[in-house]
């Protein structure tokens, strides 16, 4: 298969291929940069996505700061990579930036946590796992650390009491030094593990766990290692044999591992845009896939919609900067509204899928924002779905 554009190596090095430099390269190059696994599709059919062309660049997207913008012009100044939207399973519009090619895997950071989630969703269904056990259930490991006494939904829906820092401009913070444990930055600190899991375990309690709502990308990587040793299966075949191979998706997908391979579940994944409109319209059509099998139970899917009676509670008080008043976090998926249903995958750096069953329509944007955490060019993205969806329910929408 051809992975996309063969472009050389621009300079992008382990030292720097974060930096926006390199972003828009290393993205669509990730197994060039870190070691990765390969998470098969399988031997079924693929899932043709019937094509009805649309015009969407001139719908107009209102602006966070005011007046009004368009859909063409959002693409245009959010760095975009690629963009994708289906209405009603058909594909209506779609875009290749800057040398990316429909074959090509790009990384998807924390668009992975949903992919993961979904996997939970899949041996919660099946009985193997269960929301209210306690990690250590699974995990024996994790006794030693501040996930004792945590269940497998509070890492679900990210309401733990560890202490974990999620700001990715601080190369102390937590989530900065779990990339030198699995080697996607240089070790710049000998005493850090070696390893994701043996860095997990040394993760510290600092508040009840229950509580509120805190973005930390080591639940996530908790909830995978749950995965794995519930099944003693590693999460590249897993996620295979679970979710990629029954969507019906067109290409294997990559993983980055770590030295002692383990998957990086927070945000590894590597994937073409097409393959994760797949996953969107899966997710819309109450778990069913483009090939009409069942992959997840539509009763996870309303669930992650309607959530605890607390979780909208937990998400306001949480002092994460959501930048989403009355949204939510459920089953590792952003809630954005109070009113409406839509359904976020998000990633640093600009990666999103939105999915709205009301408008009967999925999106997929793929960027290479220079710094992590935009809102500006969040909301825009978030407004450009918004507006397409508005167009798609009334034409007349200007």
């Amino acid at each position: 298969m051809n992975q996309g554009p063969q472009v050389a190596n621009p300079g992008a090095t382990l030292a720097n291929w974060q930096t926006a430099q390199f972003l828009r390269w290393s993205f669509q190059h990730a197994r060039e940069i870190v070691p990765t696994a390969r998470i098969s599709r399988g031997t079924g059919a693929i899932a043709e996505i019937p094509v009805a062309p649309r015009p969407v660049a001139d719908v107009v997207v209102p602006r966070f700061d005011g007046g009004d913008t368009t859909v063409g012009e959002v693409l245009a100044t959010t760095y975009t990579d690629a963009f994708m939207v289906m209405h009603d399973g058909r594909l209506i519009a779609e875009e290749y930036v800057a040398g990316m090619a429909p074959d090509a895997l790009h990384l998807l950071m924390s668009v992975t946590k949903s992919l993961v989630g979904s996997v939970a969703a899949v041996l919660i269904d099946r009985g193997v796992l269960d929301p209210a056990a306690p990690l250590t259930t699974y995990v024996p490991a994790l006794g030693v650390s501040g996930y004792a006494g945590a269940t497998l939904r509070h890492v679900l829906d990210m309401r733990s009491g560890i202490t974990f820092s999620e700001d990715y401009l601080n190369p102390n913070a937590e989530v900065r030094l779990l990339q030198q444990c699995i080697g996607w930055s240089p070790r710049r600190d000998p005493g850090l593990p070696s390893s994701m899991y043996d860095f997990l375990v040394t993760l510290k309690q600092g508040s009840p766990h229950g509580g509120p709502f805190a973005y930390r990308s080591c639940e996530t990587d908790v909830l995978g290692w749950v995965c794995e040793q519930a099944t003693g299966v590693r999460m590249p075949e897993l996620m295979s044999n679970l979710l990629w191979s029954r969507l019906g998706v067109e290409h294997d997908a990559d993983i980055s591992i770590d030295s002692l391979g383990a998957a990086f579940h927070d945000g590894g994944m590597s994937a073409t845009m097409r393959d994760l409109a797949r996953f969107g319209q899966m997710l819309l059509d109450e778990g069913r896939s483009m090939t009409g099998e069942r992959v997840l139970p539509p009763s996870w899917i309303r669930d992650t919609f309607i959530g605890d009676p607390d979780s909208r509670q937990a998400f306001a008080a949480s002092l994460t900067d959501t930048r989403m008043p009355g949204g939510m976090y459920r089953n590792q998926f952003w809630l954005p509204y109070p009113d409406r249903q839509v359904l976020l995958c998000l990633g640093i750096h600009g990666q999103m899928v939105y999915v709205n069953p009301a408008a009967k329509l999925v999106g997929v944007k793929m960027s290479s924002w220079p710094v992590p955490q935009d809102a500006v060019m969040l909301s825009a993205t978030l407004r450009t779905f918004d507006a397409i969806a508005a167009r798609m329910v009334n034409p007349a929408t200007t």
